[in-house]
């Protein structure tokens, strides 16, 4: 943050869309899609969706526990603004190449991107409990994200410029609301829970998920203060859900699977994707 700090206060005052560029036909058919909301992803296909842990009751309101995203001229949106500027310099680079592959979401996707901390990647058809915790979570997790998105309805940094990001362009993609982030809850959430059943692991990864939703201010998706604000939430939903039993049995069920699984082996994670998430660890864009 050191060495951004002077390229910041310059960027701030610039507007957003400086320097567009247009993105060439083949560059845009490269990128992925963006994962939809995860309020809207469908869970396990051929599945009917299982109910969050939480009730309405129960839910932590998270309008109110986040307040307003910065706004105006403050000090916050100039910040927002020139981390958004700068981190456009990233692409072509190591970091942006994490981003992109960080845009795939889910339970699933999510436990891919633990596998350097868990030591073995995990595939979701021998881990029945452990899925079934963390898909049941991610409808708690919509919960926490989905109200104040629609309450504040803050619009993502490149509406309204040419500004490159890390994903396709689409209709729906802009208009989805902004804050705050539903990627940054998730790592969070999953984080803490993965935490929970591997505690002597917890530091990497809570590491990783700090990077994941980092991943989205430099893919341009998000400002850098929706990625605060989706740890808040995270750290709401997760408090809540401790006090459900229904979580609470799902934890320990899950705890047992892990641990067999972990005694047994599993598919070696990739190295070369563990060195790149180790270097984004070292130099964190926020």
């Amino acid at each position: 943050m050191a060495r951004l700090l002077p390229t910041l206060m310059f960027l701030a005052a610039l507007p957003v869309g400086i320097a567009p560029t247009a993105v060439r036909a083949e560059e845009t058919a490269q990128k992925p899609a963006s994962a939809p909301a995860v309020g809207v992803t469908p869970l396990t296909p051929g599945k009917a969706a299982r109910a969050p842990y939480l009730s309405e009751a129960q839910a932590p309101d998270t309008v109110a526990i986040l307040g307003a995203p910065p706004r105006g001229q403050s000090a916050a949106e100039s910040a927002d603004k020139a981390a958004f500027v700068a981190t456009r310099a990233l692409k072509g680079t190591p970091r942006w190449t994490l981003a992109t592959t960080d845009v795939a979401d889910g339970a699933s996707a999510i436990l891919d991107d633990f596998a350097c901390v868990i030591g073995q990647r995990i595939e979701q058809s021998r881990a029945p409990a452990l899925m079934t915790l963390l898909e049941r979570a991610r409808l708690d997790i919509a919960q926490a994200t989905r109200g104040p998105k629609l309450h504040y309805r803050r619009l993502r940094p490149f509406v309204g410029n040419d500004a490159e990001i890390c994903v396709m362009r689409t209709s729906d993609l802009g208009n989805a609301f902004s804050f705050p982030s539903s990627h940054a809850t998730q790592a969070w959430t999953y984080a803490a829970i993965m935490a929970a059943l591997m505690p002597e692991k917890a530091t990497q990864f809570f590491v990783r998920a700090r990077s994941y939703g980092e991943s989205r201010v430099v893919c341009g998706l998000h400002w850098a203060s929706d990625i605060e604000a989706g740890r808040t939430a995270a750290s709401a939903v997760f408090a809540a859900l401790q006090g459900d039993a229904g979580f609470r049995a799902d934890l320990e069920k899950a705890r047992v699977e892990l641990g067999k699984l972990r005694a047994a082996g599993g598919p070696a994670p990739d190295q070369s994707v563990c060195a790149r998430e180790e270097a984004a660890a070292r130099e964190p864009i926020l």
